[in-house]
């Protein structure tokens, strides 16, 4: 019997932990099971190495550790993974993926907005964040803190791992289709090529604020700490009357799309960026949208998607309604059980501008 193509939910991950296709040293637990994919937990010592590297075929990222690593740091009491470094930890979970089955990480989204770039490597990996099919190994977490140094230890999960058969990606003939059917974006127009783009919003809110830029020189976040840190200490506020904006090169900013958007229970999406060409800055994707993000049977009359963005090279003005990203679109395998905002801890559904849940505003 054919299995059906897609975005395995979280009882077909569950079975897979079952089978032991998907293993834990501690074991998995069912909290790290969401809506359609797995939180990944830091193992209980850091490398700092000399260089972001890809082990390569042939390579173990053993191998590697042993050419790029510095020195080990033990993670067991906390440890201060510091800005600007990069770090590579093992995961406490490993792979035996079976040959239909493929695998693509990416951080969550309280990782995204702290700044901290987190991307996953495999044995013999030539890319980040993905798994091929077959794959029999460990796993490992690459770190590096870009905004502010941060406090990490043992079970924290930064990264997510999503599990597909085959490929259903929608093209966008199909997503206009969805879109008639269940209006993806509010406001009723939706811009498709190649997904569904998505605009910025910077028109402001109260005080003009428009959105935050991170301050250069800042304490640590314990990433343990849920709502403790005063935002003013760590970002300073954008406010603007003009509908535009300066992005200053290397900085990071947390802005908002204007779209709200819905993904319906039977699909899921990632952010990706919209076109290299629309100018020298990148709005960063951190974390997948699960299935009832921004869904009115999941608690959400549609969410708009936070965006962090960083500018490159030269200054660039950035205006109201400009096209930075887009939402890819797949089909899951089934429907999940659990939707994002219904029966689980949901931080950002309904959510507007809003920084990473450690910050209060």
């Amino acid at each position: 019997m054919n299995e059906p193509l897609g975005v395995l939910p979280g009882q077909a991950i569950a079975a897979m932990i079952a089978r032991g296709a998907l293993r834990g040293t501690p074991e998995v637990t069912s909290a790290q099971i969401q809506p359609a994919s797995l939180d990944l937990r830091l193992g209980t010592v850091a490398y700092r190495v000399r260089a972001s590297f890809l082990p390569g075929k042939g390579a173990s990222v053993a191998e590697r550790l042993a050419e790029f690593g510095m020195h080990e740091v033990s993670l067991e009491q906390g440890a201060v993974l510091e800005k600007g470094c990069v770090y590579l930890v093992p995961l406490m979970e490993s792979l035996s993926l079976e040959a239909g089955l493929t695998a693509v990480a990416n951080a969550k989204s309280s990782t995204g907005r702290l700044d901290l770039l987190t991307r996953l490597v495999t044995d013999e990996g030539v890319e980040f964040d993905r798994v091929p099919a077959g794959y029999e190994g460990p796993l490992y977490a690459e770190i590096c803190p870009r905004s502010f140094s941060v406090l990490v230890r043992p079970g924290m999960r930064l990264n997510q791992l999503r599990f597909r058969r085959g490929q259903a990606v929608l093209d966008d003939a199909a997503l206009r289709a969805l879109h008639g059917e269940v209006p993806l974006v509010d406001g009723g127009a939706a811009v498709i090529s190649e997904g569904l783009g998505f605009s910025v919003d910077l028109r402001p809110g109260p005080g003009g604020l428009v959105g935050y830029r991170a301050k250069p020189h800042t304490g640590i976040i314990d990433l343990d700490r849920i709502g403790e840190y005063p935002a003013a200490e760590f970002w300073e506020r954008i406010e603007t009357d003009e509908g535009r904006i300066i992005l200053d090169p290397g900085a990071f900013y947390i802005l908002v799309s204007r779209e709200a958007v819905t993904i319906p229970p039977m699909y899921a999406a990632e952010m990706a960026p919209y076109l290299a060409l629309v100018g020298e800055f990148r709005v960063h994707y951190a974390g997948f949208f699960d299935p009832g993000f921004g869904h009115a049977e999941a608690g959400g009359a549609g969410s708009r998607g936070v965006l962090e963005v960083r500018c490159h090279e030269a200054p660039f003005v950035l205006e109201h309604g400009q096209v930075v990203g887009r939402l890819v679109y797949e089909h899951m395998a089934e429907r999940p059980e659990r939707l994002y905002g219904a029966e689980i801890a949901s931080n950002y559904q309904g959510q507007g501008l809003k920084l990473s849940k450690h910050f209060r505003v």
